[in-house]
């Protein structure tokens, strides 16, 4: 199993050819940290986990952040030492293997192309809801729902991922400016929202804590992980860190603890004002996001719970008596979302570039366009998976989907940081992970526990995605790996490969330039 390694030495010979300058100090880690962060997950799930966990999910924030840290800390080792693009999938390469290396490439598929299309949904969800508050009019539930959420297609969520495809096939430069701009956009609406739904709370409706028990927070932190999916992008800048040991921990451990503070204020914000209990069943069981009993319940009740909202920050401004500024805060999820969406397609282009270029996956895969000089057949089958989970399935089961990937991939880089430790302990590491025997371990035990909290449909949709994978591995890839033929190469930096999926900070250069 742990057989077929790509030689860590040829990587790192790539890696010295880029010879990044040092400039990324603490402050400007963290400040990347909360802009990759803090957005899609708290714009779209804070519904769905309400309904899971009612008041509780403030406590399942700070359960994801607390497994976020220790993932991030052990992912921070791998990103220095092994400093080139490919995630984890490269990580798992070096040090455990071709086999592990597929299942967390295979799983990171989950990761990106599903993360993007609950993205669209939940942009789908903002957008209708502002055009209906707007200009008054309703939108019949049929062309903008999926078939488990009391629809029968998401046109909106469709179109906006058709549209992300189309960009990326063209080829467009995101703008570190634009980014940032972005960010500030999502931060501003989210201090909106702080500063007008915190005053007005009321802490009965804070009663019963936890209605659903520590099971429901449980599954509340497994879904609410989704919002911290990006944090991997300080990591991921390494290489880039002045005095990486002291840094690094500062703008990990920063940025995730100013986004949970962030989230906390959220939700408090949500539950003081509007209250967040769940819809139970005729049995006092919490009934499931998505299900048509919960559909059910809430056309009965004129959708007048925030459970039952797509777009809940908006709707929850709009019934404490501030409906202009939600649907500001609308807007702003309706201009922010889709650069996320480019963000994780880029992220599953980069992925299957790199598996293609390694042998494991159809060479077709890495063509390159003549004209556009962007990966396009890859580029439109993301695009056209992307588009149909998003006309199809509704945000929490997509997010929960995206999370067990996300989930694994992070799992087993903490635990190749442990296997590394032990067979190459002397190899140079710019950064090493505090009480790595203590970290990884706390690691690998919070992704588990976060992913058996996951709903039994998305873990069974996981089993079957890996039983998959390992079939296509056996009867395709694993004859035609460059490595078990005797080839060493290194693709993840390849000139024309497509560009990392978190953009540069203003004025941090990056080799070659974001070229899609």
């Amino acid at each position: 199993m742990f057989g077929r390694v790509k030689p860590l030495d040829a990587i790192l010979a790539t890696a010295e050819k880029k010879s990044l300058h040092r400039s990324l100090g603490a402050f400007q880690l963290t400040m990347l940290g909360i802009g990759a962060v803090i957005g899609t997950g708290i714009f779209v799930l804070t519904a769905e986990a309400a309904q899971k966990a009612g008041p509780g999910m403030m406590l399942s924030f700070v359960i994801a952040g607390v497994v976020c840290a220790f993932a991030a800390l052990c992912y921070a080792e791998m990103a220095a030492m092994v400093p080139v693009s490919g995630s984890a999938y490269t990580y798992s390469y070096a040090v455990m293997g071709e086999l592990i290396a597929w299942m967390v490439g295979w799983a990171l598929i989950l990761e990106y192309a599903v993360a993007a299309g609950a993205v669209s949904v939940g942009w789908s969800g903002y957008v209708v809801g502002l055009i209906e508050n707007v200009f008054h009019i309703d939108i019949p539930n049929m062309l903008v729902r999926g078939p488990f959420d009391g629809g029968l297609i998401n046109l909106p969520a469709m179109l906006i991922a058709g549209l992300v495809t189309w960009l990326l096939v063209i080829g467009t430069k995101e703008s570190a400016t634009v980014n940032a701009a972005l960010v500030v956009i999502k931060v501003s609406a989210l201090t909106l929202f702080i500063i007008l739904a915190v005053p007005v709370m009321n802490m009965e409706r804070f009663s019963p804590f936890m209605p659903l028990g520590f099971g429901g927070v449980g599954a509340a932190a497994a879904s609410i992980f989704f919002a911290y999916v990006g944090f991997d992008a300080v990591s991921t800048a390494a290489e880039e860190t002045k005095n990486p040991q002291r840094n690094m921990p500062i703008g990990l451990i920063g940025s995730l603890t100013i986004c949970t503070i962030f989230y906390l204020l959220v939700a408090a914000g949500v539950i003081g004002s509007v209250g967040a209990q769940p819809m139970l069943g005729a049995m006092g069981e919490g009934l499931e996001p998505g299900s048509p009993e919960l559909a059910a319940s809430c056309a009965a009740v004129a959708d007048q719970a925030v459970v039952c909202s797509k777009e809940a920050l908006a709707w929850t401004l709009r019934q404490i008596g501030w409906p202009q500024i939600g649907n500001l805060v609308g807007l702003a999820a309706g201009l922010a979302l889709p650069s996320v969406i480019l963000m994780m397609m880029f992220g599953q282009t980069r992925i299957f570039f790199v598996m293609s270029r390694d042998g494991l996956l159809p060479a077709m895969f890495s063509k390159i366009h003549p004209q556009y000089n962007t990966p396009h057949v890859i580029t439109i089958l993301t695009g056209i998976g992307v588009a149909l989970f998003a006309a199809f399935f509704p945000v929490g089961l997509l997010a929960n989907i995206s999370n067990s990937g996300t989930l694994f991939a992070f799992a087993a880089v903490s635990f190749a940081v442990l296997v590394i430790r032990r067979k190459d302990p002397s190899r140079h590491r710019p950064f090493r992970t505090p009480f790595i025997y203590l970290t990884a371990p706390l690691s690998i035990a919070g992704c588990g526990y976060l992913f058996f909290s996951l709903d039994d449909k998305s873990k069974l949709l996981f089993v079957i995605w890996a039983v998959i994978g390992l079939f296509v591995y056996f009867a395709y890839s694993r004859s035609r790996s460059h490595v078990g033929l005797g080839t060493v190469e290194v693709h993840e930096d390849d000139a024309d490969a497509p560009p990392q999926p978190v953009p540069p900070l203003p004025g941090v250069p990056t080799p070659g330039g974001p070229q899609a």
